[in-house]
C-alpha cells in the first residue's frame, strides 16, 4: 500500500460542542489520512454497505417467500442476516458518507449511535453462531425423534438480542464511552481511554463477547469433529448426511466471521493495553474493513452452501431485479437527503 495515502501525524484532534454535539474540527490538517487514503476507503466501504445490504437483502426474501427454508436451524441464520443488513442500513452509510467528507459529521451524539450499534449488532451475529454450534452439537450427538421445535430457535433469537443489549447499552449510560477511532470517520468504544472503569467495561467485554464465545464454539465443534469421525466407517443416513452439511455450512460461517472479527480484536487490545500511539492508522483502518467485510460474506456462504437453496429459487426471486435496486436506489437517495440536511445545519 502506498504510504503515501496516509499522513505521518500521530493524533487526531477531536472536539465536539457538547451542548449541540456538533464537530468542531476536521481541517486537513486534523486528519490522519491523504485525501487519496479518504478516497479508497469510501471506495471500500461503499462496496460493503451497497452488497452486504444486497446479499442479506436476498436471503431475507428467500425466507420469506419460500416456506421449506423456515427450520430452526435457519431462524438463526436468519437473525445474521437481519443483524448483518440493520448494520450496513444504518451503520455503514454513517462511516460512508464521513469518509467521503473526510470527517465524522454526526458530532457526539451520531458517534454514540453508530458505536453502539455497530457493536450491538456484531455480537448479535457472534451469540447466534454459539448457539447454532450448540445446536449442531446436540443434533448430531444427541438421538432426537421429535420434529421441529420453533420455540426454541425463537427463544434463542430473543435472548441473542437481549444479551448484546446488556453489554452494549452500559457506554451509553456512563461505563465506558463510544468514541472516533481509525481515521475518524467511525466510532467504537473508547479503546484509547486510560482509566480503570474503562479498562473494566473492556475486559469484560473481550471475555463475555468474545472469549468465552469463542471457547464455546471451539468446543462444540471439536467434540463435533471427533463423533463425526468415530462414525465416518459407518453408513450413514440420507438425513444424517444433510445435517453434516449443514455443519459444514455452520462451521464455515463461524469461520469466516472469525477470520474477519479477530484482528480487530487484537488491534483493540493492543490499543486498550500497550503503549500510546501504537496501532498507526493503516493498522487500525484495515482490520476495521475487514470486520464489516462479514456482512458480505455471511450471505454468500448461506446462499452457496445451503443445499435447500436451489437455483431456480435464487432465479425466483431476483427475477425482478427492478424492483430490488429501485428499492436500494431510494434508500441512497434518502440517506444522501439527510446527510446533505445535516451538513448544512452543522455548517450554519
Amino acid at each position: 500500500m502506498d504510504r503515501r495515502m496516509f499522513s505521518d501525524q500521530d493524533g487526531l484532534n477531536y472536539s465536539f460542542n457538547l451542548s449541540d454535539g456538533r464537530e468542531l474540527m476536521g481541517s486537513p490538517a486534523d486528519r490522519k489520512l491523504s485525501p487519496t487514503g479518504f478516497i479508497v476507503l469510501s471506495v471500500v466501504l461503499g462496496f460493503i454497505m451497497t452488497f452486504g445490504f444486497l446479499n442479506n437483502f436476498i436471503v431475507l426474501l428467500l425466507f420469506c417467500k419460500f416456506k421449506k427454508l423456515r427450520t430452526p436451524v435457519n431462524m438463526l441464520l436468519l437473525n445474521i442476516s437481519v443483524s448483518d443488513m440493520l448494520v450496513c442500513m444504518f451503520g455503514t452509510t454513517l462511516s460512508f458518507a464521513s469518509s467521503i467528507r473526510g470527517k465524522w459529521l454526526l458530532g457526539t451524539s451520531g458517534c454514540n449511535w453508530y458505536g453502539f450499534i455497530n457493536s450491538c449488532f456484531g455480537i448479535v451475529s457472534l451469540v447466534s453462531l454459539v448457539i447454532l454450534s450448540y445446536d449442531r452439537y446436540n443434533t448430531l450427538t444427541v438421538y432426537n425423534k421429535r420434529g421441529p421445535n420453533y420455540r426454541k430457535p425463537l427463544l434463542a433469537v430473543g435472548g441473542t438480542w437481549l444479551y448484546s443489549l446488556f453489554w452494549t447499552v452500559p457506554p451509553l449510560l456512563g461505563w465506558s464511552s463510544y468514541a472516533p477511532e481509525g481515521a475518524g470517520t467511525s466510532c467504537s468504544v473508547s479503546w484509547t481511554a486510560r482509566s480503570g472503569q474503562s479498562h473494566a467495561y473492556i475486559i469484560c467485554l473481550f471475555i463475555f463477547c468474545l472469549g468465552l464465545p469463542v471457547m464455546v464454539m471451539i468446543y462444540c465443534y471439536a467434540r463435533l469433529l471427533w463423533a463425526v469421525k468415530q462414525v465416518g466407517k459407518i453408513r450413514k443416513t440420507a438425513a444424517r448426511r444433510r445435517e453434516y452439511h449443514i455443519l459444514f455450512m455452520v462451521l464455515t460461517t463461524a469461520a469466516c466471521y472469525m477470520l474477519c472479527w479477530m484482528p480487530y480484536g487484537v488491534v483493540a487490545m493492543m490499543a486498550t493495553f500497550g503503549p500510546p500511539g501504537i496501532i498507526s492508522p493503516v493498522a487500525s483502518v484495515v482490520p476495521s474493513l475487514l470486520a464489516k467485510s462479514s456482512t458480505v460474506f455471511n450471505p454468500l456462504i448461506y446462499i452457496l452452501m445451503n443445499k435447500q437453496v436451489s437455483q431456480r429459487q435464487i432465479v425466483l426471486v431476483l427475477s425482478k431485479p427492478q424492483a430490488i435496486t429501485g428499492m436500494y436506489n431510494s434508500f441512497i437517495y434518502t440517506v444522501f437527503i439527510y446527510y446533505t440536511k445535516k451538513k448544512r445545519k452543522y455548517d450554519r
